[in-house]
This record gives C-alpha cells, structure tokens and sequence, in this order.
C-alpha cells in the first residue's frame, strides 16, 4: 500500500510545529525491546489508576479528553494481546516510550502496517496508536487505517 501524500500549508505546517504534542510527537524514545520490558511498561501505567491519560488511534480524530483509568487498562490489555498475537515474534520491537520508568508518551506500531521501519522510503511510519498525557492533535496519515482496525477501536471506545 503506498503512502497518501497529505499537502499541508506553511501556517499549518507552522501550528503543528509549534505544538506541544508534535513536539514530544518528535522527541526522544526508547524502544520497547523485549516482551518483559512491554509487562513492566503497562504494570507501571496500570498501577497507578491515572486518568490523565489520552488514547489516539493515528487516523481517526484525536481525542479531545482523556480516558478513565479504567478505560485506560481495558485499552492495554486489549492492545497487549493484539500485539502478542499479531506480532510473533520473540521480541516485542514495536513500542516506544520517552521513558520506560515516568512514561508520559507512548508509541505504539501496528504489527501490520509496519511498511520500512527504517524510514528509508522518506516517510517514516506512523504510529498505530498514541498514549499521551498531552492532548493529542490530528497527525497526517502516512496510510488509511485498516477496516479490522477501525472495527476493534471502535469497539472498545464506541
């Protein structure tokens, strides 16, 4: 599937430049290497019983409020098993946190629509999905979301 090319002008190429989302969007990660990393990183989120959090799935509209903890758990076990399932591999790979110990931004790749992870095509691939703590704002489709996935997101956030 090849990229949609999204055009944007320079004032809002400007604004999402500017923003703080796009700026974290854009800052340090570390990945997720190993599945037990993937544990302690929903362990750490899941314990604390926060709802600050905002749940993105890149391609639908952003989030204008965050989730419950509740909703936030259900997400991560969801996500977790759809991940564990999708990506048979001995190593998870595919999540990014800009902090493995205080998360406060998290990607998360869709093991199906990884296209060249390396970015070597000159578009980088978006996330699937997006935790925050920042409240999200609309990032460009690199790819149409898939129908199973537009299904199983509107299935656990209606």
């Amino acid at each position: 599937m090849k990229p949609t090319e999204i055009k944007l002008t320079k004032p809002q190429i400007e604004t999402l430049q500017n923003d703080p989302f796009y700026k974290a969007y854009k800052g340090k990660f570390s990945g997720i290497l190993r599945w037990h990393q993937l544990d302690e990183l929903w362990t750490e989120l899941t314990n604390k019983k926060q709802d600050d959090w905002y749940v993105y799935a890149v391609g639908e509209q952003p989030p204008q409020k965050t989730v419950s903890a509740e909703k936030l758990v259900t997400f991560i076990q969801e996500l977790d098993q759809l991940l564990r399932r999708e990506h048979d591999e001995d190593y998870c790979g595919i999540v990014y946190a800009d902090s493995h110990k205080e998360p406060a931004f998290i990607k998360v790749f869709d093991p199906n629509n990884l296209g060249t992870a390396c970015g070597s095509s000159g578009i980088p691939p978006l996330p699937g999905w997006i935790l925050s703590k920042i409240k999200p704002v609309n990032l460009p489709s690199a790819f149409p979301q898939p129908r199973n996935r537009k299904r199983w997101w509107k299935y656990l956030f209606g």
